[in-house]
């Protein structure tokens, strides 16, 4: 049936290998365990052999997706490199009319649409003679507000700062930040101090390596998606 009121939320990482798959697998799967109509797609993911080995198949396992693997995910590169370059190395470039298809696809099952990013903000998903296509593009493409993902150890400060000055400057809204791999370490509680301090954006969650939820409820985390 389709949804007349979707909702959409952008998943950003701070960089890449920060858990972000992790996350948004947790984070569709809390929406779910609360009986939110709640789903996931992704423009493009490099460096699977397939789907089901990809972020979209993790975030469908660990969600309990009940959608046919090709919905989920619209560009798969076999090449574990910048989807950019694997494209130009598999010939087969980010269309922005089939990104467009695939979330409103997304809208049209789920009334809850989480989207997750490639690598952080600045990730090139097209870079040719014919077009230039930055992650930062398909926020903007949706209107979606975005909620970050950061590791919780050292140089987290400066990489959540700059990605939240970064996403600010563009007027794309920052609803949250999750802190992945979090030890409590006194390191870290100073961490999700300063990033609260220095952005006035609250960290939401500290998210233990492992952890089979993120400690939030269902309707906290449903508040931050904005229609689109």
């Amino acid at each position: 049936m389709a949804q007349t009121n979707s909702k959409g939320l952008f998943v950003v990482g701070t960089g890449t290998d920060v858990g972000k798959t992790y996350i948004t697998g947790l984070l569709v799967k809390a929406l779910r365990t609360g009986d939110y109509n709640a789903g996931y797609y992704k423009a493009a993911v490099s460096g699977a052999p397939s789907i089901a080995a990809s972020d979209a198949g993790y975030v469908k396992k660990v969600a309990q997706l009940e959608a046919p693997d090709d919905t989920l995910l619209s560009y798969l590169y076999d090449h574990a490199v910048s989807p950019h370059l694997a494209a130009k190395w598999e010939g087969n470039p980010v269309e922005q009319s089939v990104i467009t298809a695939g979330f409103e696809a997304a809208k049209e099952r789920y009334e809850y649409v989480t989207m997750e990013g490639s690598g952080g903000i600045m990730c090139p998903l097209r870079y040719d003679e014919t077009e230039q296509i930055f992650l930062e593009d398909v926020i903007q493409w949706f209107r979606l507000p975005t909620l970050l993902v950061a590791h919780a150890g050292l140089g987290t400060i400066n990489a959540t700062v700059l990605t939240v000055e970064y996403l600010r400057a563009r007027n794309i809204p920052v609803k949250g930040v999750i802190l992945n791999y979090y030890t409590d370490s006194p390191m870290e509680q100073d961490n999700k101090a300063m990033i609260e301090t220095l952005t006035g954006v609250s960290v939401i969650a500290c998210v233990p390596e492992g952890a089979n939820d993120l400690g939030v409820s269902a309707a906290s985390l449903a508040a931050l998606y904005d229609e689109v």
